[in-house]
């Protein structure tokens, strides 16, 4: 711990008193002592959509009654981090999207003033904007609604707001974390930070714990909730491409117009849970204990019967074991929307008139693709030997239901005056979400760039 320093306190109606002792600051993860600004310096907006009105308004305690808030509805908070504010269009656009798969109070949490100020200083007026969120619901207690009905999702320093609203909470039914902010809360004790403890359910997704130079990834590594979701490992997110003025400006948090390129990996969180909203199936998680297992070594797969998680939306269908915390999933999405993908093991047979450098490609058809319109995934690039049988794992941009067939192709992009030939003679794929195995059969062999089709077997 550091130096001793002035203990000091504030008090706010209807939220309590806060004070600066430690956890909150003196210890080397929070060595600035500051305290929170008051609610009418933060001011603090609660802004309402439902499906009677997508206009946004103002739901304040007094009006609640008049507004088109129902309390037989499940009810959402979507809160936003540093630099941000209540009607950012990804806030705005994650109600439009929830209102169109369920009738629910979606309510923006904006508290831009609070949260655009020196980062130490908005990492504790969260804990003001959290209190006011816990005073809201514990009004909505007096309109019949019960507090397991209610879901806080926050980003950033919005998820450890949502965690203080939690603790000022008995029987809150869900947080969602979207990459937790890491500096001044990694390593911290339970009350300063998100904790499973927080929720009935808390499920984290993590897209950011890179480093930047000396400094800490904008998000955290640790795992905080019952389930943590850990996209492409949790570090870099495909896309989110690293330079030297990107690590530049990282170190000096700079989140306005360069933030989509500097906070990239970061900013993938909610846009992942945005997407698994109309597409749950493409963002499964597979459980595991690192990423290592799950890409290099191609552990973890396919799902044991209920053992895999839907990250994002959806994670709350899953059945968390009794006692049991901390869970890790894996998976791995695309560089740009759509974002889901659908992940298979494919296990090839090639036969051909000699062995040869190359590579061959797969295609994947079923009952939810086009025969026209399906892309070739590179399977394998190497020696190609008659009879040696090959086993990768793929993650496919669309889900392509029941396989009906699949189409085979190699290549070695060098002129051959021998002509060889190379074909499949048996491919199976399982599918990851429930383990069933499709195989099929091929009974020819053919020149490069020639395609051979394989049936059911």
């Amino acid at each position: 711990y550091l130096p001793a320093w002035h203990v000091a306190f504030v008090c706010y109606e209807n939220l309590g008193c806060f004070s600066n002792d430690m956890p909150w600051s003196g210890t080397i993860e929070r060595p600035i002592s500051r305290l929170p600004w008051s609610p009418e310096k933060i001011n603090a907006h609660f802004l309402l959509f439902t499906r009677e009105n997508l206009n946004v308004y103002q739901v304040n305690k007094d009006v609640i009654a008049a507004s088109q808030y129902k309390p037989t509805r499940k009810t959402r908070f979507i809160i936003h981090g540093f630099i941000d504010k209540g009607d950012e269009n990804w806030l705005l656009d994650m109600c439009q999207l929830m209102l169109q798969v369920e009738d629910i109070n979606c309510i923006c949490v904006d508290w831009k003033t609070g949260a655009r100020t020196l980062y130490t200083q908005a990492a504790n007026n969260i804990r003001v904007v959290g209190a006011q969120v816990a005073y809201m619901i514990s009004v909505f207690k007096s309109f019949q609604q019960k507090p397991q009905d209610v879901h806080v999702i926050g980003h950033s320093l919005g998820a450890h707001c949502a965690a203080e609203a939690g603790q000022r909470t008995p029987g809150l039914g869900r947080i969602t974390g979207l990459d937790p902010a890491e500096p001044y809360f990694q390593g911290c004790p339970a009350i300063v930070r998100l904790d499973p403890t927080d929720a009935q359910f808390v499920d984290v997704i993590h897209t950011d714990d890179e480093t930047c130079y000396f400094i800490l990834g904008f998000g955290m590594f640790q795992a905080v909730g019952h389930i943590d979701f850990y996209p492409n490992g949790g570090e870099h997110m495909p896309g989110c491409d690293k330079n030297i003025i990107s690590q530049i400006c990282c170190m000096f948090f700079l989140f306005h117009s360069t933030r989509d390129f500097v906070a990239c990996n970061h900013l993938r969180s909610y846009k992942y849970y945005s997407d698994s909203i109309l597409t749950p199936q493409g963002f499964m998680g597979y459980p595991c204990s690192n990423d290592d297992i799950f890409v290099f070594q191609g552990h973890c797969f396919p799902c044991a019967n209920s053992a895999c998680a839907i990250m994002g939306h959806y994670a709350d269908t899953f059945q968390v074991p009794n006692g049991v915390e901390k869970m890790k999933f894996y998976l791995n999405t695309g560089d740009a929307r759509p974002f889901s993908r659908y992940r298979y093991k494919v296990t090839i047979t090639i036969d051909g008139s000699r062995t040869n450098m190359g590579y061959f490609l797969v295609a994947l058809y079923g009952t939810k693709t086009s025969n026209q319109r399906c892309s070739f995934l590179i399977c394998f690039s190497g020696i190609l030997k008659p009879g040696k049988t090959y086993q990768l794992l793929i993650d496919v941009e669309k889900d392509v239901g029941d396989l009906t067939h699949v189409k085979f192709l190699w290549n070695n992009n060098v002129l051959n005056p021998l002509l060889p030939k190379f074909g499949a003679t048996k491919i199976t794929v399982q599918r990851g979400k429930d383990r069933r195995a499709f195989t099929f059969c091929g009974y020819e062999k053919v020149r490069e760039n020639v395609l051979q089709t394989l049936s059911p077997c």
